[in-house]
C-alpha cells in the first residue's frame, strides 16, 4: 500500500526564525565582547544584516534538504526522484476527437483520405488525419480519428460539428464535421499529477494486477487524466474495471479509453489472468437550486456567490465517486460571504466508484434579500 503523503508529518530542516538567530548573534557578541549594544550601534546593525544573509542561507539550506522528500520536491527535483523509479514527467498531450468525411454522393469505388489531412473549426488552430482511412465503395461517410496538430489544452472543448472546415481538398468529399467533442489536449504534466505517479510507481512493480498498479498505468497513459478509479466486483472475478476521469471532471473520449486500455493491458502489466475494460464513470446529474442572504454592506455578494458555486462544481466533478455533499456547498457559498443559506437542491447522495457527479443544468441562484444582524 502506498504512503500517504498528506498523512506525513511537517518537517524542518533548519530553524530560519529571524528574531531568534538575530537575538542569538547579538547576544553571543555582548558576551565575548562584554558591552551591550545600543539600537544605533553599528556594530549591532552589522551583526543584524550578517543574522539576515544567516537566515536567508538557512532558509535555502531547508529548502533545499526539502526536495529530496517526495512530499516538498517540486519541478527538476522532483523530476529527479521521479527518475530513480523510473517515471519521467509526461509530455503535453495532443486533443483527440473522430471527424466524418462525407461524400456528395456514393461512389463505385473507394475514395482514400490521406494521414495528415487537415481540418479545422476557425482557421487557425489545425488537426490533422492520424491514420489513412477509405470511405468504402458504396458507403456516404468515414469516421476518422484526428489529432490537434497543436500541443496543450488549446485543442479541448470544440464541440460536435464545430470542426467543419477542410484544410486539404479531397476530391468528391463534400463536407467534414466531428462527431463528438475534441478532448484529451493537456499541458506538460503538473509537479502534483507527477508526485502522485512516482507515490505509486511501487506499485507498479507488482506483476499481481494491484489496484494501485492499475491506477498508476492508467494515468500514465495521458497527462490529462486527472483521476481513475479501479473496481473488481466479486460476482466477476478476474475482470478489472478502470474508470478515468479527464481534467475539469470532464468524461474521456473513447480515444482516452482506448490509450487506458493499451497503457493497462501490455504483457508486462496486466496479468493473464485478469480481464480489463476501460470504460467512462457514468455521470451522476444533480440540480444546485439555492437561497442567498447578504448584509447590505456587501456589494460583491452576487458575484461572489456564482464564483463559488462554480469552484463547487468543478471540486464535485474532479473526483470519481465522490459523493454529491450540499454541506460543502453550503459552506463555500457561506465563506463567499452569503450570511444565510437556504438549499433546495441537491440532496445527499453516495456515489459508486463508476459514477462522477455532473449538473445537469446551470445552477438557479436567487438573492433572498438582506440579512442584516
Amino acid at each position: 500500500m502506498s504512503v500517504d503523503l498528506t498523512a506525513l508529518p511537517q518537517i524542518t530542516f533548519l530553524d530560519a526564525d529571524a528574531e531568534g538567530v538575530e537575538s542569538r548573534i547579538i547576544t553571543q557578541y555582548e558576551t565575548v565582547a562584554g558591552r551591550s549594544l545600543a539600537k544605533g550601534d553599528p556594530v549591532r546593525l552589522f551583526l543584524e544584516s550578517v543574522a539576515a544573509v544567516i537566515v536567508q542561507q538557512r532558509e535555502l539550506i531547508d529548502w533545499s534538504a526539502k526536495q529530496n522528500l517526495l512530499a516538498y520536491a517540486g519541478g527538476d527535483f522532483l523530476d529527479h526522484l521521479g527518475a530513480f523509479l523510473g517515471v519521467t514527467r509526461l509530455p503535453a498531450a495532443k486533443a483527440l476527437c473522430t471527424v466524418r468525411f462525407s461524400l456528395s454522393s456514393p461512389r463505385t469505388f473507394g475514395v482514400l483520405i490521406p494521414a495528415g489531412t487537415r481540418v479545422t473549426p476557425d482557421g487557425n488552430l489545425m488537426f490533422s488525419v492520424t491514420e489513412a482511412a477509405t470511405i468504402a465503395a458504396g458507403a456516404m461517410y468515414a469516421d476518422v480519428t484526428v489529432e490537434c496538430q497543436t500541443a496543450g489544452e488549446i485543442g479541448n472543448g470544440f464541440v460536435a460539428g464545430q470542426i467543419n472546415q477542410l484544410v486539404d481538398p479531397i476530391a468528391y468529399i463534400e463536407s467534414v464535421s466531428n462527431t463528438a467533442a475534441s478532448t484529451g489536449g493537456a499541458d506538460t504534466e503538473s509537479d502534483a499529477a507527477l508526485r502522485e505517479r512516482v507515490r505509486l510507481a511501487p506499485e507498479s512493480f507488482s506483476v499481481a494486477g494491484s489496484k494501485e498498479a492499475y491506477e498508476f498505468w492508467a494515468k500514465t497513459a495521458s497527462p490529462a487524466i486527472l483521476d481513475v478509479t479501479v473496481d473488481g466486483p466479486a460476482e466477476e472475478p478476474g475482470h478489472v474495471y478502470i474508470y478515468p476521469l479527464m481534467t475539469g471532471g470532464t468524461l474521456p473520449s473513447q480515444e482516452i479509453l482506448d490509450a487506458v486500455a493499451e497503457s493497462c493491458s501490455a504483457s508486462r502489466v496486466r496479468p493473464l489472468t485478469d480481464t480489463v475494460h476501460v470504460v467512462a464513470p457514468t455521470a451522476v446529474d444533480y440540480a444546485i437550486n439555492l437561497t442567498y442572504y447578504a448584509s447590505r454592506t456587501n456589494s460583491t455578494i452576487t458575484r461572489d456567490v456564482a464564483t463559488a458555486v462554480d469552484e463547487y462544481i468543478l471540486w464535485q466533478r474532479s473526483r470519481i465517486g465522490r459523493d454529491i455533499n450540499p454541506s460543502e456547498l453550503i459552506s463555500r457559498v457561506m465563506l463567499a460571504g452569503a450570511t444565510r443559506v437556504t438549499l433546495a437542491s441537491p440532496a445527499f447522495r453516495v456515489l459508486t466508484v463508476s459514477q462522477v457527479a455532473i449538473p445537469s443544468a446551470a445552477p438557479v441562484l436567487s438573492f433572498g434579500g438582506f440579512d442584516d444582524e
